[in-house]
């Protein structure tokens, strides 16, 4: 698969990235340590070598997973992780870092990311700029290669840049998810920082393999994802039918066809999850659809028939 420059940093990675909430098992039902490694192994073999995680996906569990899964080629991967919104003091942030490298197994990080703002999740508010000391601390160290950023709004993002180099923004972003290109984007355009897309595929919602009534196990955090709620569910499903046409002319699965798409979208990359090899191997393969011009036009007309009807909340679960 080819390959990207993180911002301006001197990271290179896949435009679909591996993510790994999954792997730490906490606000997932039915998840298996052998399955993960397996499958993150597969996303590697598929050409996928950037894999994202955080210390707060099982307490630092999905690292340790991920370990498990590339130790014996880590100097061909990239590990992207974060530290959590309770851990954004100075020695804190420190401290996190070094948990996250004992768990990776690494003595460096590629991209090294605040998971949310500071005073999120009944956190203590922490000044950004003594976040930010810290992170640049790791940096000249080489701890750390490039710093990022994951669920800031537009103004957190200026605002963290005024006290080092940010080179990814990580917000929820897809097809039927939005909220970036009013917000963050411009700014990330301006000043050529990377867009990782989390959640690029709604949490499954755009694969069509939700049928109307679907009910999830009450652990399951899609049970509280307002996509799969009332008339937005209904709207996505009605979206869905015109997008499989398109999908249909490539060749290709409606997961496949949603992330062509968000990878079309300046300087965006996909950070897709999968439970199963087979899975990872097939968002790999999202990389081999060229959309035209046109194409990208009109499926960016279907996701308005979700998106026009959502309201300026930026969180996607009811959670938080």
């Amino acid at each position: 698969m080819f390959k990207r420059t993180l911002g301006t940093s001197t990271v290179q990675i896949t435009p679909i990235l591996m993510g790994t909430w999954q792997a730490g098992k906490r606000m997932w039902v039915g998840i298996e340590d052998a399955d993960s490694i397996k499958t993150i192994r597969a996303a590697y073999e598929a050409g996928i070598t950037t894999i994202d995680t955080a210390e707060v996906y099982g307490e630092g569990h999905s690292e340790q997973i991920v370990a498990e899964a590339l130790a014996d080629v880590r100097d061909r991967v990239e590990y992207a992780t974060k530290v959590f919104a309770n851990h954004l003091k100075y020695d804190q942030v420190i401290e996190a870092c070094e948990r996250s490298l004992k768990n990776l197994k690494t003595d460096y990080i590629d991209l090294y990311q605040i998971h949310w703002p500071s005073g999120n999740f009944h956190s203590e508010i922490v000044p950004i700029e003594e976040s930010m000391s810290a992170l640049n601390h790791l940096k000249e160290q080489g701890k750390i290669r490039a710093i990022g950023v994951s669920n800031f709004s537009g103004v957190q993002l200026a605002e963290a840049a005024r006290y080092g180099r940010i080179d990814s923004l990580q917000p929820p972003y897809s097809l039927f998810w939005r909220k970036v290109e009013k917000d963050a984007m411009p700014y990330c355009i301006e000043n050529n920082i990377s867009i990782l897309a989390y959640s690029p595929l709604a949490q499954g919602l755009l694969t069509g393999k939700f049928a109307p009534g679907h009910k999830f196990d009450p652990e399951d955090n899609r049970a509280k994802n307002k996509l799969f709620q009332g008339e937005n569910f209904e709207r996505a499903q009605q979206a869905l039918e015109k997008l499989r046409p398109i999908a249909d002319r490539h060749n290709c699965t409606l997961a496949q066809l949603a992330i062509a798409w968000l990878i079309a979208q300046p300087l965006t990359n996909a950070i897709a999850g999968a439970r199963y090899p087979e899975q990872a191997t097939a968002n790999a393969q999202s990389a081999e659809v060229k959309l035209s011009a046109a194409e990208v036009a009109q499926i960016d007309a279907i996701g308005r028939i979700v998106t026009d009807h959502l309201d300026d909340n930026p969180l996607m679960w009811g959670w938080a």
